[in-house]
């Protein structure tokens, strides 16, 4: 019995859609196995010897020896070049899409995480900071105004194509009533996110390994 080359181990949350949107897009074969938090399934030993963080997603490249990759945004390029798409050869584009892959990696997705956390958990687990609240929403918003001024004139954040870019920041994003924070005047982004909704191999994503909470959904 053969297999595909690549296995997937990730659950649906802003990070773990990214690959899927990538395979989904790319039209490749790939084994889907969830990852149960509530069993804490990531944290077991055969998962950390994927991922050390024991975090998702993580994957292993039948095709390449069973090669491991993990964190989201390795694993996008790691696929943009093994099947050749969504990275452009070009240098300067190509270094254009890793500089914006890099700012949702160090940036919009660190400031979202807080921002979501400190909104929605932090009461309940005792940790609330109205310092804190403000602190990563008002970074989350001045990122998305960055991105807004990006978009500005153009349909996509790298070049003049869809990118794993766009694949990296769109889940973080869409998110962002979930997180409290406003897209009001930021036309641009709110345009690349219809445009982004609009693919249905991104919806198909979205309802990857399962059909995605319903406290995510972008109008919630």
């Amino acid at each position: 019995m053969s297999y595909p080359d690549i296995q997937l181990f990730t659950a649906a949350t802003m990070n773990g859609w990214k690959p899927l949107i990538f395979l989904e897009e790319a039209g490749a074969e790939y084994e889907l196995v969830g990852v149960d938090f509530s069993t804490r399934a990531h944290k077991a030993p055969d998962f950390l010897a994927l991922n050390p963080n024991g975090k998702i997603p993580a994957l292993i490249d039948r095709g390449n020896n069973d090669f491991a990759v993990f964190e989201s945004g390795a694993m996008l390029w790691y696929l943009a070049e093994k099947y050749g798409q969504f990275l452009s050869e070009d240098s300067n584009t190509r270094s254009e899409t890793l500089q914006w892959l890099m700012l949702q990696m160090g940036g919009v997705g660190p400031a979202m995480g807080q921002a979501m956390f400190f909104a929605r958990f932090a009461e309940d687990a005792g940790q609330a900071s109205a310092a804190a609240t403000a602190r990563f929403t008002g970074e989350s918003r001045r990122l998305f105004e960055v991105l807004d001024t990006r978009l500005q004139g153009r349909d996509w954040l790298a070049g003049d194509a869809y990118s794993i870019a766009d694949m990296a920041m769109f889940p973080w994003v869409r998110c962002h009533c979930w997180a409290t924070i406003s897209i009001d005047g930021l036309d641009h982004l709110a345009a690349w996110i219809e445009r982004l909704d609009a693919r249905p191999a991104v919806a198909r994503a979205l309802q990857l390994p399962n059909p995605a909470p319903k406290f995510l959904a972008r109008y919630d």
